[in-house]
């Protein structure tokens, strides 16, 4: 009796406890939950072997490609008076235009015939120097005038030391002969005497003509001196008047040009965006800025800035996914085919120095298989830029987002040559 109790027993327990399990039903909503938590872990697994387009982000603004399409600033390149304005802010102006008009505040310049006068002066130190020329070319003939007439003299004077020299060595020659004739009591003294003298005489006019020589060099070369510094002091004087003369037409080429500068004009066509000097009357210095222009150009691009470490992973060609400010987007940077109100655009420039503390410049075109960027893009407005790099799964970005790395290439970018791009440009011109 007891082992059948036991038995029993034993039995109606676990019968007992499948039947109070049974009596507790799951809710409706854990069952919901549940599901829900399954599908959405499923999705997630099969969204972590998704194909993720992996991407270096960036920010910065439009611009232009050209320097020249860029806002210029104008500047006054003298210093002056401002009299009349002939812009307007906001308005469109062609190259050559005028935009304002300045006056003189130096006093130098206030003669407003002061072009006139340095002409004038001008005038008359090229007469002068004229009449320096003429008398340089006078003192010239002179100088070989008198050279010529010492030589005559001189030849003259050379013709009559040679006559003096003969009738000089005859009477030697007779008193010598007569003075042995003498000591001999052939002549009387009367004759030797008479002899004596002429030979004296002779001797003094022989004398005189070697002296002769002498003063007639002497007197030639002194005025032939004379003459030679009066030609040598009309040259430098000449030199004098040629520097002046330089200096003057240096003066008043530079007045000319200073006289144009009293139009500031317009460098290039665009529009006048803001004109930083006030009012009539206002005074400015050389190079002050007078307004910014932003010219008319379709040269648009984007100026964007990456941080130092994605830099070696940029190419020159990449593509590029930008939204522009203003411009309403939804964008998912690792799938750009869903993205809405992006637009592409291709690595054009990328820096070879910082343009910021731990980031590099690139500039980005439109990219002409793509939508065509707004023709309402002004400069300077925000964008926001991804770079496209290569494809991962969504896993491994998560896990290269999570440990800091950077993004990864199947092949290393290539490096612009320019001494090979140079060439390759002088070819295609050629």
């Amino acid at each position: 009796m007891l082992n059948i109790s036991k038995n029993s027993v034993q039995k109606k327990m676990p019968q007992e406890k499948l039947y109070s399990l049974r009596s507790l039903d799951t809710p409706l909503a854990g069952k919901i939950l549940a599901r829900w938590l399954m599908g959405i872990g499923i999705v997630f697994l099969v969204i972590l072997f998704l194909p993720w387009q992996q991407n270096i982000r960036g920010s910065g603004k439009v611009t232009a490609l050209s320097p020249s399409n860029r806002p210029q600033t104008v500047e006054t390149v003298i210093a002056g008076r401002i009299q009349v304005w002939k812009i307007k802010e906001g308005q469109f102006v062609e190259k050559g235009d005028t935009i304002a008009l300045i006056s003189e505040v130096k006093e130098k310049y206030f003669d407003p015939k002061f072009l006139l006068r340095l002409q004038q002066v001008i005038t008359a130190k090229e007469q002068s120097l004229k009449s320096k020329d003429l008398k340089a070319r006078a003192l010239q003939r002179q100088i070989a005038a008198l050279e010529d007439g010492m030589r005559t003299k001189v030849d003259q004077s050379k013709a009559k030391l040679e006559a003096e020299q003969v009738k000089f060595n005859n009477f030697k020659n007779q008193y010598e002969r007569n003075k042995v004739l003498f000591e001999k009591g052939n002549i009387p003294l009367t004759k030797f005497q008479d002899i004596e003298y002429k030979y004296q005489g002779a001797e003094a006019d022989y004398t005189n003509a070697k002296i002769e020589i002498e003063r007639v060099q002497a007197e030639y070369l002194d005025k032939i001196n004379k003459a030679e510094s009066d030609w040598n002091n009309t040259l430098a004087e000449m030199a004098d008047t040629q520097a002046d003369l330089a200096k003057l037409r240096n003066d008043l080429s530079n007045m000319e040009i200073r006289s144009q500068q009293y139009h500031i004009l317009a460098p290039q066509d665009g529009f006048v965006v803001k004109a930083t000097q006030a009012g009539i009357g206002e005074t400015i210095k050389e190079g002050d800025p007078v307004c910014t222009i932003m010219p008319q150009s379709t040269d648009i691009a984007v100026e964007m800035h990456v941080k130092a470490m994605d830099v070696p992973l940029i190419s020159k060609g990449r593509r590029v996914r930008i939204e522009f400010d203003g411009f309403p987007a939804l964008q998912f940077s690792g799938w750009p085919s869903i993205s809405v109100g992006t637009f592409g655009g291709t690595v054009e420039v990328i820096d070879y120095v910082n343009s910021k503390p731990g980031e590099f410049r690139i500039l980005v075109v439109p990219d002409k298989k793509d939508t065509p960027w707004p023709k309402q893009l002004r400069m300077g407005s925000g964008i926001k830029g991804w770079v496209m790099l290569d494809d991962v799964r969504v896993w491994f970005e998560l896990w290269r987002q999570l440990n800091g790395f950077p993004p990864s290439l199947y092949q290393e970018p290539e490096v612009e040559d320019p001494k090979k791009k140079k060439m390759e440009s002088k070819e295609a011109e050629s």
